[in-house]
């Protein structure tokens, strides 16, 4: 069986998404990037990565994962 965090890192190619954020939050996203000199896409990818490591490392998500994981494989039949 494949690990439940590896189901996280297969991925497509990179794809275009939109995210809404408030005013306040759109103004320090860019004051952040600003201040580390990167663009905001990059800052916002990094706390992506970020964020998926540290469910990655989680009990409580990966629980909730292999859940997921043998429900959709009893589902199809597996």
């Amino acid at each position: 069986m494949i690990p439940p965090w590896q189901f996280l890192g297969m991925m497509k190619p990179a794809k275009a998404m939109t995210v809404r954020l408030s005013a306040d939050q759109a103004e320090a996203l860019e004051t952040v990037a600003t201040v580390e000199g990167q663009a905001v896409s990059e800052v916002i990818r990094a706390a992506i990565a970020e964020h998926i490591e540290t469910r990655k490392k989680d009990p409580t998500f990966q629980d909730s994962l292999k859940d997921r994981i043998d429900r959709a494989q009893r589902l199809l039949g597996g």
